[in-house]
């Protein structure tokens, strides 16, 4: 039962199976046979049976139906057998027209081939074709590099290299040409920067041959530029030149200068002119670039440096006559200024082929080299106007690289060791001018006729007198050299300021410098030229005199040059450390100084009359009257002292008592001299006679302020020597020797002795028979005694000294 049941159960489920068999496609009928094995045992062979009874069952429909058409067939092969007959006709008609066919299609085929010929060289031409438009832009590329390697574009070139390198070449480098380009591209490259590195050499050749021009262009830049603004600056701010007693220089001269340099500028204004118009820098751009594409920048930028720095050095070399001239000087600064704003044009337009600190080392170099140059060459120069142009380029020198930030204190610096030796030789050209101006002085007071020659002289020189304005014709005590000196003083003022301008110095400092140069003027200059004209030969006492009288109203215009040196600067005279003139120091020497050499003329002048004496020493009686040369010296003194009444009064005073004291002192000595061997009794009562004369002199008051008989003092030696011989008191002379209230306090022992002893001479020889007469023998002892005494005397006054 349980077999049955269970054969029930699975009958249903094969024939399930065999309907999917059988009306499903071949692709599923795993999965549904898969499905028999899944099930019960035994359930395969269940399903086999199942499957060959529906085989069975099929096989029998089959045949069912095979018999249903049997009939149909056999017609069909009989229709199969009719056909055939018709098939081999059809057969032979097919042989026959293919036969044909081969015979017509010979010649197609002949063409055929031909055309496949010809589609193939279509082909290849095509595939040429693309292989050539691949390889014409190499070609092109490569043409248009010879092109630029021949148009000298070598920047272009060295770029268009780099393109073939990297895009082109890469697309054709299976090929021979590709290879033999790529191998001639470093040749060119070499090439290009060796007539890269040539046009370098040119211009720097050209640039060095240049900078002379490139620095005339800058400096005429920086000097219009500094004018321009230093005219506005004196238009709105300065009040300079006020000067005093009709010296001031007007202001409308401040306001044409102005003018002109506004002219000037409206000119100059579309004619400036910068590096870039002057030089073309495209070698050095187009060289660095060259080098910066191959990767050497460096050993441009070393190459660079090293050349520039020689011709640095060439640059900064002066020529040996270059101080002779102020074109020497101009040419040595336009080539420097030259070299470094071109350095400073391409510090800023290209990146780091010259650096800050290479040009600020260059710099350094060359500023110590220029100092030690111009210090050196500067020192040579003896014309002032030589030096204050030299100072004027040196200005402009510095403010031109100033302007390019280049540092430039230390040539200020140099400005002011230049300051001393310009002020140096203004010194020296005002020693000629000086002396020229007293060369040509007549040394006489000035004569003024009318009220205009009146007022030129005052225009010159400050001087102030009312009684001169009263009533003409007059005269100025002092004489021409007198404004002309004041004059040339103001012009040293001037000189000396014009070196003092654009120092970028305060007033203070600038008015300390005029006092300080004013002084050496005075103190060295003046001083020295005063000194030596007093000593010349040729100037006489009534010169010196003048002259005194020129430095006494020289002194005194001295507070007047103060006031023009304060007018300039506008520093009061106030200030603590303003420098005072040495204007009364330096005339009151030179007064001294010709005060001494009036004394020493003086004195020259009565030996000149002294030495026409011509004493007859053996004369036995005077003549009655005075020597002639004697008078005429007295005369010549009386003229003279006339004179000296222009003098300050202590001037005539002293003057007077030296000229008196010499005089006594040449008659003492023609007494006592040596060579007189013998005087006689008469030839000193004549000389007594002369001395006399020179006491009337004296007591005559030549010049006033003398008080008592203080001139007369100065004959008092002679005067006690000779009454000692007129009235031959020796008892006197010997009893009070040496006592304050002596009669003859003044004559010496030794003196008396000489003079005693050359008269005993006489006595002896022209007294023949002296021995018969008793008062000469007593007379010759008295000597004899008198003698021995003053010999005593005189012995005590050696041991005693």
């Amino acid at each position: 039962m349980a077999e049955s049941s269970e054969g029930l159960g699975t009958v249903p489920e094969h024939e399930r199976i065999l309907q999917e068999i059988e009306s499903t496609d071949t692709a599923c009928v795993g999965p549904t046979l898969r499905s028999v094995y899944d099930d019960q045992p035994n359930a395969h062979k269940k399903f086999m049976e199942k499957l060959d009874a529906c085989i069975r069952n099929h096989d029998k429909e089959i045949e069912k139906m095979c018999n249903f058409h049997h009939q149909g067939f056999v017609d069909a092969i009989t229709e199969l057998l009719k056909v055939r007959t018709d098939a081999e006709k059809l057969k032979v008609q097919v042989t026959d027209t293919n036969r044909r066919f081969q015979d017509a299609g010979k010649e197609v085929i002949v063409h055929t081939e031909d055309i496949i010929r010809c589609r193939i060289q279509q082909r290849n031409i095509t595939t040429v074709v693309e292989k050539l438009q691949l390889c014409l832009p190499v070609l092109e590329m490569y043409s248009k590099l010879k092109e630029q390697m021949s148009a000298k574009r070598y920047y272009s070139a060295l770029k268009t290299m780099e393109q073939l390198e990297n895009v082109y070449f890469p697309r054709v480098s299976q090929y021979r040409f590709c290879q033999l380009m790529i191998e001639n591209l470093p040749k060119l490259r070499e090439d290009i920067k060796e007539i890269s590195m040539s046009d370098l050499k040119d211009f720097l050749e050209s640039i060095r041959k240049h900078s002379d021009k490139i620095g005339e262009t800058a400096m005429k830049q920086a000097q219009h530029q500094k004018t321009f603004s230093v005219s506005l600056q004196k238009q709105n701010n300065v009040k300079f030149g006020k000067y005093i007693n009709h010296d001031r220089i007007p202001e409308e001269r401040n306001e044409v200068v102005l003018k002109h340099a506004l002219e000037e500028e409206d000119e100059n204004e579309e004619e400036v002119l910068t590096v870039q118009d002057l030089v073309d820098f495209s070698p050095v751009y187009r060289c660095l670039h060259i080098y910066s594409v191959l990767g050497d920048e460096e050993t441009f930028e070393n190459y660079y440096r090293k050349q520039r720095k020689k011709q640095a050095r060439l640059v900064l070399q002066p020529q040996s006559s270059m101080h002779e001239t102020v074109d020497g000087y101009r040419r040595y600064f336009t080539q420097i200024v030259g070299f470094f704003v071109v350095e400073d044009h391409i510090l800023h337009v290209t990146q780091g082929l010259v650096t800050r600190a290479y040009t600020d080392e260059l710099w350094n170099m060359a500023l110590s080299k220029i100092i030690a140059v111009l210090r050196a060459h500067s020192s040579y120069c003896t014309d002032p106007d030589l030096v204050l142009e030299l100072k004027n380029l040196i200005v402009i020198f510095a403010d031109t690289l100033q302007g390019y930030g280049f540092p430039v204190n230390r040539l200020f610096d140099l400005l002011f060791e230049i300051r001393d030796q310009y002020n140096e030789t203004l010194l020296k050209k005002w020693t000629g001018v000086f002396r020229d101006i007293f060369e040509e002085d007549n040394y006489s007071p000035i004569p003024i006729v009318n009220e205009e020659e009146y007022k030129s002289v005052i225009s010159k020189f400050p001087f102030q007198d009312p009684d001169l304005e009263k009533s003409f014709p007059k005269k100025f005590p002092m004489s021409q050299s007198v404004p002309h000196i004041y004059i040339q003083v103001k012009e040293f003022i001037y000189a000396s300021l014009k070196f003092s301008e654009s120092l970028h110095r305060s007033s203070t400092e600038i008015d300390d410098m005029l006092r300080k140069s004013t002084n050496l003027l005075l103190t060295r200059t003046l001083s020295g030229c005063l000194l030596n004209l007093i000593r010349k030969p040729h100037i006489g006492l009534t010169e010196l005199v003048q002259i005194i009288i020129n430095t006494t109203h020289l002194e005194q215009a001295c507070k007047y040059l103060e006031d023009f040196i304060t007018n300039i600067t506008n520093i009061s005279q106030e200030t603590v450390h303003t420098t005072r003139l040495y204007g009364l120091s330096t005339f009151k020497d030179a007064r001294h100084a010709a005060e001494g050499e009036i004394y020493t003329k003086l004195n020259q002048k009565i030996d000149e009359f002294v030495q026409l004496a011509d004493y007859d020493w053996t004369m036995s009686e005077p003549d009655g009257r005075a020597s002639g040369y004697l008078m005429d010296l007295i005369n010549f003194l009386r003229s003279i002292f006339q004179v000296f009444t222009h003098l300050p009064g202590k001037v005539a005073q002293t003057a007077c008592m030296s000229a008196c004291q010499h005089l006594s002192t040449s008659l003492m000595q023609m007494l006592l001299d040596s060579e007189l061997k013998q005087i006689s009794m008469g030839a000193v009562q004549q000389f007594n006679l002369d001395v006399i004369q020179c006491e009337l002199f004296a007591s005559s008051e030549p010049v006033p302020g003398f008080q008592g008989d203080t001139l007369q003092l100065a004959f008092i030696d002679l005067r006690q020597l000779l009454d000692l011989f007129m009235v031959w008191d020796w008892s006197t002379y010997l009893a009070d020797y040496g006592q304050p209230a002596s009669k003859y306090l003044r004559v010496n022992p030794n003196t008396a002795l000489t003079l005693l002893e050359k008269m005993k001479d006489t006595s002896k020889k022209n007294n023949i028979f002296a021995q018969f007469r008793k008062n000469d023998r007593d007379k010759q002892k008295l000597i004899e005694t008198v003698v021995k005494q003053l010999r005593s005397l005189a012995n005590g006054m050696s041991q005693h000294t």
